[in-house]
């Protein structure tokens, strides 16, 4: 299973949308007569295409969750400024630039390094199957590519173009054919002459305001030097090593429980990978995530999905949605462990999977 296969897609946030700098679609920009389809080869090649930059994302999201998600609560919930070196996708720099100071990741050889400057630690992990979304995940190279990557050539088509970076980019519009989405369009602005994604927003059925929008704000085609992403631990700094990253990582590995091969009639996204408890499913921008989950865990978790305004609960569990996202947490038991489900599918899709998910049986351990 992909890692690029877990991201969730945000919430509204228009309000922080508006405060981006205006002029990043105001200056006229010349188009290109590249096809829908072109452009589309163009950004599926592009993952090893080397560059600099500096980025933007920003997402109004404040996800209803608990400590266990706290970065997915940081990062879709407020502005993410992020400094790009990009060498190829096994090697590469990421530094997250805040207020109060910044953490970089570096990544290279199949692991991943967090070095958080205030704290001055340094954290090494492998990289696993199955992560939460990171910042890397918000790039515009990034998520561009990956919302691209299985859309068909009758769900793409061809949108006028704007400036991004200094750059006259065409744009890609994908409309997803299945009805079971909650996803009504994802919008990329391409670099025609890399197919480097510049500039990506993400649509909610029936919002016309962007759930997320990521964009570049400099860039620089061009590789960077090998000093740029290598990491050299300072001294008298604390350095370790983590097995596991978070706690989608931990339920892959330690659940005692598999996800089944189909569910809700999606197909499940494994490949040719080992199959963990975790499954993600579907295709495209339809995408539904499975998770069985602790006790210790799912109980804060239920308390804080139950208190959240506009949240349904019945019998199949409490399930929320925010924007295209939505979320489905089934009861537990001694026989039986709770399974969280989200995904950008709607209400009727997450319920079908709950019912199919409690048949299965979980130890209690």
């Amino acid at each position: 299973m992909r890692t690029w296969q877990r991201w969730l897609i945000v919430g509204l946030g228009l309000s922080v949308l508006l405060s981006l700098p205006s002029v990043l679609g105001a200056l006229p920009a010349a188009d290109s007569d590249v096809s829908a389809e072109e452009l589309l080869d163009q950004v599926r090649a592009s993952a090893e295409v080397p560059f600099s930059g500096y980025a933007e994302s920003v997402g109004g999201l404040l996800l209803p969750v608990t400590q266990d998600f706290t970065d997915l609560v940081d990062l879709f919930g407020e502005r993410s400024r992020l400094r790009v070196w990009w060498r190829g996708t096994d090697d590469w720099r990421v530094d997250t630039l805040s207020a109060t100071g910044e953490s970089d990741l570096f990544h290279r050889g199949g692991a991943t390094l967090m070095w958080e400057y205030e704290d001055d630690r340094a954290t090494l992990t492998s990289d696993p199957e199955i992560r939460l979304p990171r910042t890397t995940d918000l790039l515009p190279t990034e998520l561009g590519r990956r919302l691209l990557s299985e859309a068909t050539a009758d769900e793409v088509s061809r949108i006028p173009p704007i400036r991004v970076a200094g750059r006259d980019a065409p744009g890609l519009r994908v409309q997803p054919s299945d009805e079971r989405t909650t996803v009504d369009r994802v919008d990329v602005w391409v670099d025609p002459s890399n197919g480097l994604p510049l500039r990506v927003q993400v649509y909610g059925d029936g919002s016309d305001a962007a759930a997320l929008t990521t964009t570049f704000l400099e860039l620089t085609a061009a590789a960077p030097s090998e000093s740029d992403t290598t990491f050299t631990t300072p001294l008298g700094s604390e350095f370790r090593f983590e097995d596991v990253i978070d706690v989608a990582a931990a339920a892959d590995e330690f659940a005692p429980a598999v996800a089944p091969d189909r569910l809700a009639g999606l197909d499940r996204r494994d490949d040719d990978a080992t199959v963990g408890a975790v499954g993600a499913y579907g295709r495209g921008v339809t995408l539904l995530v499975a998770a069985p989950i602790w006790d210790d865990i799912s109980r804060p978790l239920r308390d804080q999905l139950e208190a959240t305004p506009g949240a349904r609960i019945d019998a199949q569990g409490v399930y929320v949605s925010v924007g295209p996202l939505g979320l489905l947490l089934t009861p537990g038991s001694r026989q039986q462990r709770s399974w969280l489900v989200a995904g950008t599918v709607d209400s009727q899709t997450l319920s079908d999977a709950a019912a199919e998910l409690v048949q299965i049986p979980v130890e209690d351990g």
